[in-house]
């Protein structure tokens, strides 16, 4: 009732439903003498709260156009943007072991490292500063573009060598990108075999890596048939003492029977995939006993031979954005890094021009040994363990010639 608007209500203390109304100035003042006089002492009673609806007017109306306006105004000049804090995969980088050997100083530095891959986009604010000897097999460019899908190429550089947010794994590599790979138009990253085997040759005799590094794969030559170009490529630089590592595929969920080739090739290292927790990623593919030749594969060239993380990993993308992707592709760079550190620790391991695979041969012993202690037994999903650099570096330094 139009009366009744601007009164307070006082409950009966014995029945909340029976109200008396109550001029609203004596509200709250002398609640001991009103129930007195109400006849509910000692009881003191409180008010019912009731909200009052003012009438909108023309000036609150004006004043909130005002403000969306305002608003407005400010988020298109990113006045109002709130910058939150970017994701990252510092998970994957400190259980693996990398950044403790970083703590102790190591960062690939005098270590060369060549990448096959779609290329790198060097606008990306976390690889700016980085100097990266760029090679183009995909069109004419003599300056770093990435031709891929999602910029894979960039994702797998910034593992490596991000210099900010996310430190890469061995930021001071001397560091060099073959564009091989390119989008096929349908999200998908594919080249020609002969192509990839180019790359690898420029990586081994123009680069003169040490590593080379293969977030790629195709299928596996079946038994007997004729090695392809990448394997033939990959089989030439490791029989020199050039360390390749390369991812072992994502087809475990359908598997085709071994890993992707080139890291086949048995003095490859081949690399699968583990998720935060450690456990499989379940599209790592899986290793078969024996090679394309029907020969059994020996200890330490069991295929895969180490599993490293690769699910849902942070990295640099294309439009300066960070991006997450999973499969093998990740893995390998975390094992290629780890191998960066180890030789920067370890000088007299890293391959020469005149030398052969001895020095090879004995560090993927040492990754055996490492990972699989002296069992040295080895599963055809998980290889011989879960990539741990510190254990790595440790069994390396007791090869004191090779």
């Amino acid at each position: 009732m139009e009366g009744l608007r601007d009164v307070e209500y006082l409950p009966e203390p014995s029945d909340r439903r029976i109200v008396s109304a109550v001029d609203p100035t004596v509200v709250g003042f002398q609640d001991g003498w009103r129930s007195e006089v109400m006849g509910w002492a000692p009881v003191q009673v409180q008010p019912v709260v009731r909200s009052r609806r003012r009438p909108t007017s023309l000036l609150g109306l004006v004043a909130f156009a005002l403000f969306v306006s305002l608003s407005l105004i400010m988020w298109q000049n990113q006045w109002l943007v709130v910058e939150l804090p970017l994701p990252d995969s510092e998970w994957a980088y400190d259980s693996t072991g990398i950044r403790a050997l970083q703590e102790e100083g190591y960062s690939g530095e005098d270590v060369r490292l060549c990448m096959v891959d779609t290329g790198i986009d060097t606008s990306h604010d976390a690889l700016a500063s980085r100097k990266v000897v760029f090679k183009d097999l995909i069109g004419t460019s003599t300056s770093p573009v990435d031709y891929g899908a999602v910029a894979h190429g960039t994702l797998m550089a910034g593992l490596l060598i991000s210099g900010q947010h996310q430190l890469g794994a061995a930021p001071n590599v001397t560091f060099a990108m073959v564009a091989a790979l390119q989008d096929n138009g349908e999200g998908e990253n594919k080249g020609f075999d002969s192509d990839v085997a180019d790359a690898i040759r420029w990586c081994h005799f123009e680069f003169l890596a040490d590593i080379i590094s293969l977030s790629l794969g195709g299928t596996t030559e079946g038994e007997g048939a004729t090695e392809g170009d990448s394997s033939s490529a990959t089989r030439q630089a490791t029989d020199a003492g050039v360390y390749v590592v390369a991812a072992a595929g994502n087809d475990g969920l359908a598997d085709d029977g071994d890993v992707a080739s080139p890291g086949s090739v048995s003095l490859a290292i081949s690399v699968g995939a583990t998720t935060q927790n450690g456990e499989m990623w379940e599209n790592s593919s899986i290793g078969k006993d024996s090679d394309s030749n029907g020969d059994l594969r020996q200890v330490p060239h069991q295929k895969p031979e180490v599993v490293a993380p690769g699910q849902r990993i942070v990295s640099t993308g294309g439009e300066n954005m960070w991006y997450s992707s999973s499969g093998t592709s990740d893995s390998t760079v975390f094992v290629a890094a780890s191998l960066a550190l180890i030789l920067e620790a370890n000088p007299i391991l890293k391959p020469t021009p005149d030398g052969g695979s001895g020095c090879l041969e004995m560090v993927k012993q040492a990754l055996a040994t490492s990972l699989a202690g002296s069992s040295m037994e080895h599963d055809p999903h998980m290889g011989y363990g879960v990539l741990d650099a510190e254990a790595w570096l440790k069994e390396t330094r007791t090869i004191s010639a090779c």
